[in-house]
């Protein structure tokens, strides 16, 4: 069996040796302080790995996994760079209202943004923080509010309407700045695709599970024996939308009942194989996430008996025997080389679900030359991982109005 080592993205212009190489140079400069190793922590023998930033004006803890210890360290360490780069953003803004900026220059969607709870009705005459956007569909430029931007969450930072969901969705760094662009969309497309998954009826839920016996990506073969050698359960979904880009789902769950968290991953891409091999990683580095319970975004409440006891239920129901288990090649698939062949791709997919716009904030700063995009794109649901700061649009409520 292949060692999962041997796979890494494709597309990728630079191997993880050399973009750790990259981001440790300005380590001090994105407040870094620590890299630790965390894979030992749990007994999945897949690579776990965390990034420390003090100071930030965000989360201070940053996770990487990945298929080996510098892909895991590569992940971290971009994720922790790319946030510091949304934190310190030196873009030239505009401060005036929707009423009177919509007179001068092209404005993005509001209506196809995420919203807060509870539904907050947006002002538009109250001004606000804006900053200039490049449609990626047509080339033309595109003002956005800055809230949905940057990801400096002090007390005291920028003024806020509260009407749009803040995360840090379709933020991504990359070797080049379209690699970065293909990372962001592809992940816009995952947190929509898992939460129209979550809301969709069951019986829907339980065809789309992907048969393991018919998985013939050789790494995510070799991930999956890992975590059976460690005794631990895994299912697998193909939760693609209309959009069609492939995204999966990965539940992992302990037959051995010593640890109570379940393992949750979700990945999108081109490629059904990178696909699965990201959700398969994912989750496993969620169980990890959560034996150390260093992130600022874990509650208590995640760690409540009745509350683990109700989420393990839940996701033995989803894994209990099936009929209706469907082959690992009936999930879309396409071949991309290069990042750009992939950008074309995704944003033809998205014109395909009646998108148009895809709107990206290039956050690059040139002394330090790490490619670093906020992509937004109006009309996709955004992230429930948080439901408290989640509030379903169109897509969601249709999912939900089909369950019930």
């Amino acid at each position: 069996m292949t060692n999962p080592s041997q796979s890494r993205d494709r597309y990728r212009s630079l191997a993880p040796e050399e973009t750790i190489t990259r981001v440790k140079a300005f380590a001090a400069d994105f407040g870094i302080t620590r890299i630790a190793n965390l894979t030992g922590l749990d007994r999945t023998g897949i690579q776990v790995v965390m990034v420390c930033r003090p100071n930030a004006r965000s989360s201070a803890v940053f996770n990487g996994k990945g298929i080996d210890l510098a892909s895991a360290k590569a992940s971290a360490l971009m994720e922790a760079a790319e946030t510091w780069h949304a934190e310190n953003i030196r873009l030239p803004l505009e401060f005036a209202s929707f009423a009177d900026l919509c007179k001068r220059v092209a404005l993005i969607d509001l209506d196809g943004l995420p919203r807060a709870p509870p539904g907050t009705a947006f002002d538009p005459h109250l001004p606000l923080l804006w900053v200039e956007g490049r449609n990626l569909m047509n080339g033309s430029a595109v003002w956005l509010p800055y809230e949905i931007v940057h990801a400096d969450s002090r007390l005291r930072g920028p003024p806020m309407t509260g009407c749009f969901s803040m995360s840090t969705n379709g933020l991504a760094s990359g070797n080049d700045f379209l690699e970065a662009v293909s990372h962001a969309i592809c992940e816009i497309i995952e947190r929509d695709a898992t939460t129209l998954w979550h809301r969709s009826p069951r019986v829907e839920q339980q065809q789309r599970r992907i048969d393991l016996a018919s998985i013939d990506d050789p790494q995510s073969l070799s991930i999956l024996d890992l975590l059976a050698q460690a005794r631990l359960d895994v299912g697998v979904w193909d939760i693609t939308t209309d959009v069609g880009v492939c995204a999966s789902q990965c539940l992992i769950t302990d037959r051995t009942g010593l640890a109570k968290h379940i393992g949750v991953g979700a990945a999108c891409h081109p490629s059904r194989a990178v696909a699965l091999r990201g959700a398969l990683l994912e989750a496993a580095q969620v169980r990890t996430t959560y034996i150390i319970g260093s992130r600022e975004d874990i509650e208590p409440l995640d760690y409540d008996p009745e509350v683990l006891d109700r989420r393990n239920a839940e996701a033995l129901a989803l894994m209990g025997p099936s009929h209706h288990d469907r082959s690992f090649r009936s999930s879309p698939n396409e071949s991309c080389e290069t990042p750009s062949e992939a950008v074309a791709f995704l944003l033809d997919r998205l014109r395909s679900a009646g998108i148009d716009q895809a709107i990206a904030v290039d956050l690059t700063q040139p002394e330090f030359s790490i490619p670093v995009v906020r992509m937004v794109v109006p009309g996709l649901e955004g992230s429930d991982h948080h439901h408290s700061q989640y509030w379903p649009g169109p897509r969601a409520r249709a999912c939900q109005a089909r369950r019930s």
